[in-house]
């Protein structure tokens, strides 16, 4: 079920062959702008780039033994490109490649997550207008409160995740910063026109001030833009487990044939990618909480972030991915059941129609308290005599001598819950 949903093109943005290579587009774009200011030959600039490779195998062996990943990575690119190689990485520290190509890296991720919820959408959308007179009933505290529409719900959801779209985009646009200055952020052994040099011609923007390293105030930014989707996809997701229900089943996920839901018993038709989901989106806020503690680091810099990043910028890009791409799955498999949804509103009895009562009996001159104390009375006697609310309000003697039997029917009309949702939809979808 992973495989399914897995991209194999964000496995790839994290995979050590493309972020080495990113490493290497980093420092011949510094050996470029070097040769355009004069300090490395253009003889020598040419054999940079024809040359200049690297062999993983050779830098995991290096690594062991020097400890450090950039060196041992710079090593294996100067056993390629021979003694030309010393113009490589002139005036550099690690966190100038380091950061400059994670930032390169995250961009691409930010690019498929932004066509994941593209795709997305064209799903929420038409379910919207499929449903959008499909009435159901509005729960608060898991209680049912007014009639509503299931179109409103995917109409609701699309607007979230258009949201979410924003997020990511502008996520992605304070991510896209490089940093070519030095051990501290001064230039001290760099011009500036190097730093950018590189970042135009990689499509990045000059960080305006750094440290050792990119504030990761913008890494802290683009996870919790990530953590926001996540939690949309889980709120989706809770809202599917709780209508796939039992005692609601109002929808369901699609069970494909020749699926099992339980070992043990045969007849069960469980929500497990909503449950998966609803896990998922736990290790991704919590990794955007790890984004958080990187801010504050030592002086100018610590390698305390450095761990961390590994692990969560990775995992939660590939995870967004997937949680995006299971959860339009669902959706366009999502078996709704509007007879049921129906069935589900005539369970209370038309106490739905309570707040309606209640300002009819203002409007004919009753206190709000006084109209509260009875339409509440009313409904309690309703609800557990399990009797029909309307049927109760006509034979209270009290509530009679402000409205008519007629009077009340009219407020017991469903359509009257359904008036404004052209309203809502033109406000969502302005085209």
């Amino acid at each position: 079920m992973i495989q399914r949903y897995t991209r194999p093109e964000m496995a790839k943005i994290w995979e050590p062959e493309n972020k080495l290579r990113k490493w290497l587009d980093v420092e011949i774009a510094a050996c470029e702008a070097r040769a355009k200011l004069g300090e490395i030959p253009n003889k020598s600039l040419a054999v940079i780039k024809k040359k200049a490779a690297f062999n993983i195998r050779r830098i995991d062996k290096i690594e062991q033994k020097v400890k450090h990943d950039v060196i041992a990575f710079l090593t294996s690119v100067a056993e390629h490109v021979g003694p030309d190689s010393r113009f490589i990485h002139k005036g550099l520290t690690s966190s100038d490649i380091l950061d400059t190509a994670l930032a390169l890296q995250m961009r691409e991720a930010s690019d498929i997550i932004s066509g994941d919820l593209k795709e997305l959408l064209k799903v929420l959308k038409p379910n919207a207008f499929k449903y959008k007179n499909t009435l159901r009933m509005g729960r608060s505290h898991g209680i049912h409160a007014e009639p509503t529409t299931f179109g409103l719900m995917f109409a609701l959801w699309y607007e979230e995740m258009k949201r979410n779209l924003a997020r990511i985009e502008a996520a992605r646009e304070i991510i896209s910063y490089g940093k070519l200055s030095g051990p501290v952020g001064t230039f001290s052994n760099i011009p500036p026109f190097i730093e950018t040099f590189v970042c135009k011609k990689l499509g990045l923007k000059p960080a305006p001030v750094s440290t050792q390293i990119i504030q990761r105030d913008r890494h802290a930014e683009y996870m919790n833009a990530l953590a926001v989707t996540a939690a949309t996809i889980e709120k989706i997701a809770v809202e599917i487990r709780h209508l796939q229900r039992t005692e609601v089943l109002e929808a369901e996920e699609p069970f494909e044939k020749g699926q099992k839901g339980s070992s043990a018993m045969p007849h069960k038709r469980n929500p497990v990618g909503s449950e998966n989901l609803s896990g998922l989106a736990r290790v991704v806020r919590s990794n955007a909480l790890a984004a958080m503690e990187n801010i504050a680091l030592w002086h100018e810099r610590d390698i305390s972030h450095s761990s961390v990043e590994r692990i969560i910028i990775p995992d939660s890009t590939i995870l967004v991915d997937y949680m995006l791409a299971r959860l339009t799955g669902i959706l366009k498999g999502l078996n709704v059941y509007p007879d049921r949804m129906l069935e589900n509103i005539n369970k209370s009895y038309g106490l739905y129609n309570s707040q309606r009562v209640l300002l009819s009996l203002i409007e004919k001159g009753m206190s709000r308290e006084k109209a509260y104390q009875f339409v509440q009375r009313a409904a309690m006697e309703s609800w557990s005599g399990k009797k029909d609310f309307k049927d109760t309000l006509k034979e209270d003697p009290e509530i009679k001598d402000y409205l008519s039997s007629k009077e009340i029917e009219m407020l017991f009309d469903l359509k009257y819950y359904t008036k404004n949702v052209d309203y809502i939809f033109k406000r969502v979808f302005k085209s």
